[in-house]
């Protein structure tokens, strides 16, 4: 196993020091000796007799830092003045703002952007409704849109607690693909109010991402949208999750040697993200695909009541009607994809799966399986952790799903775009790249975003979901 230190934030230290020669350095000592990592030093004031010093370091979590702090302020000649954490520093006062495209400096431009010159706009709006994609951030503004009930590995933690993760978002959306985006965080976690109020705002909006919301309620929330709306809605931990593991599987059969036609996938976890993994990689044309919850695997000709998606899985995938735990799934399976908990896979069921196994141990922060455990008895590995090779990362995804499903102003975010994106991430990666330990693409690679936007652009205008293609002039609708 590699052994390393799991840096868990980086705090500033702020301390005031005697100016006498060997101090610092006796401070720098102590921090080391404490396990933290120095990352940067400044001075911030320099008196007579004292110099105030900020010090970056990195400690592992709250208990470590306390440890190196007071470590710190037992040294002679120097006091602990302030301690910051360095991510809520990047948080005060939220992480993104709206700013006018214009400067409004005088009357002459206060007229053309708001009274009175914004009537005529707002009357030519009213004629035509479609001029909004034209004439107002409609055209490139997409909704984020939470309860709150199941936020990245922390669970049911609230709309308020939800917010920085979906300004997060927001800011990946920008940045990688120029998408305004803007956080929406319900107060509610009625199925029924959720659906209600997004269909009362998506005027102002171009397309609906929806963000951690537990499953099962994700599933009929997302379909509801998608039936009383006309802009693309995606549910990102279902759709963005299948999309970045179908492109990195299509890579990984490509060095083993096998098609998907031929292969057999067993996939552990039918939450949101297991449920949509297994109907993508269906939808793909995988041989058979084999669901496995709490109680097994999930059979056809049995009724899950409580679940439509392990329904409509049993009733799809499993053709050869496997029964009984995970480790009866595994043998002869030609793929692992886990979406479920740590440490559930053990090397017996490695062993039994089929030649040239492929493993996708995607629970975070630890895995079905360490790779390191794993790595002698498999052909290729993927984790969603960035510190091992072949990271699936839903920002493969999303931002390009959304930049071509906004260029075309689509009407839905459908298979046929879903299917598009995947091959166009998994593409980007050349033959000669491609190895078990590059099968997919790095999320800064710059030619991701470009790629997805112009498959996913294509698919929509040949599906029928796109009311323009992206070269027609804008304003101009296709039907």
């Amino acid at each position: 196993m590699r052994e390393q230190m799991k840096i868990g934030f980086s705090t500033i230290v702020r301390i005031e020091q005697i100016t006498a020669l060997g101090t610092f350095a006796h401070v720098a000592q102590v921090i080391a000796e404490t396990g933290g990592r120095i990352g940067a030093v400044d001075v911030y004031r320099v008196g007579k007799k004292t110099v105030l010093r900020d010090i970056s370091i990195d400690v592992q979590d709250e208990d470590h830092l306390a440890v190196v702090v007071a470590a710190i302020g037992k040294i002679e000649g120097v006091r602990v003045v302030n301690v910051s954490d360095r991510t809520f520093l990047a948080h005060l006062g939220g992480k993104i703002e709206i700013t006018p495209r214009m400067p409004v400096t005088n009357r002459d431009i206060l007229s053309r952007v708001y009274t009175p010159g914004v009537a005529r706009v707002s009357l030519a709006i009213a004629a035509d409704p479609s001029k909004a994609y034209a004439l107002t951030i409609k055209r490139n503004t997409v909704a984020i849109v939470t309860d709150g009930t199941a936020v990245l590995g922390l669970g049911d933690v609230g709309p308020y607690a939800a917010m920085p993760v979906m300004e997060g978002k927001a800011m990946l959306f920008k940045a990688f693909a120029g998408v305004d985006a803007f956080p929406i965080c319900l107060d509610t976690k009625s199925v029924d109010e959720i659906v209600e109020t997004v269909v009362r705002i998506a005027p102002a909006f171009g397309g609906v991402n929806l963000e951690d919301i537990s499953s099962p309620r994700c599933f009929e929330i997302e379909r509801r949208l998608d039936e009383c709306l006309d802009i693309p809605v995606m549910h990102d931990d279902q759709h963005g999750t299948a999309i970045v593991i179908l492109a990195a599987l299509l890579n990984a059969l490509k060095v083993v040697g096998k098609k998907l036609a031929d292969t057999r996938i067993v996939v552990n976890g039918i939450g949101a993200a297991g449920g949509a993994c297994a109907k993508i990689l269906l939808s793909a044309g995988a041989a058979d695909v084999i669901g496995v919850d709490r109680d097994g695997a999930l059979v056809r000709g049995r009724s899950y009541p409580e679940n439509e998606m392990w329904q409509w899985l049993a009733d799809n995938g499993n053709r050869e009607r496997f029964t009984g735990p995970l480790s009866q799934a595994m043998k002869g399976a030609d793929v692992f994809i886990g979406l479920s908990r740590p440490n559930l896979l053990t090397v017996d069921d490695l062993k039994s799966m089929a030649k040239d196994p492929i493993v996708f141990a995607m629970a975070n922060p630890l895995p079905e399986i360490a790779p390191d455990l794993a790595e002698p008895y498999v052909a290729v590995m993927a984790t969603g952790r960035s510190d091992y090779p072949n990271q699936v990362n839903n920002l493969l995804a999303f931002p390009g799903v959304f930049r071509g499903a906004l260029d075309t102003r689509a009407r839905h975010i459908n298979e046929a775009m879903k299917l598009a994106a995947a091959h166009a991430i998994a593409a980007v990666i050349g033959p000669d790249e491609l190895s078990a330990e590059y099968i997919i693409p790095s999320v800064f690679d710059t030619r991701v975003v470009e790629a997805v936007a112009k498959a996913v652009s294509a698919a929509a205008v040949e599906s029928g979901s796109a009311r323009r293609t992206p070269a027609a002039e804008d304003g101009v609708p296709v039907s």
